[in-house]
């Protein structure tokens, strides 16, 4: 049960950092979800939008911060 409750600590650690960051970088202007790689299609009755290379960059840094972790 305590492996529970330590997951669960670092989760939530984790995601307040994630929002700390995106925050910043919004307010830095930094253009991080309208990425190169990033597909937008719109039309007159709607629009998509699927950020194909931020999931790679979220991806990618995550798993490195579960690597790091684990070690």
């Amino acid at each position: 049960m305590a492996n529970l409750y330590k997951t669960l600590i670092i989760a939530g650690i984790i995601l307040v950092a994630a929002g700390i960051g995106m925050f910043l970088l919004q307010k830095f202007n930094i253009p991080f979800g309208k990425l190169p790689g990033d597909i937008v299609i719109k039309n007159e009755r709607f629009s998509f939008y699927f950020p194909l290379t931020t999931c790679i960059i979220l991806s990618i840094v995550i798993s490195l911060v579960f690597f790091l972790i684990r070690k």
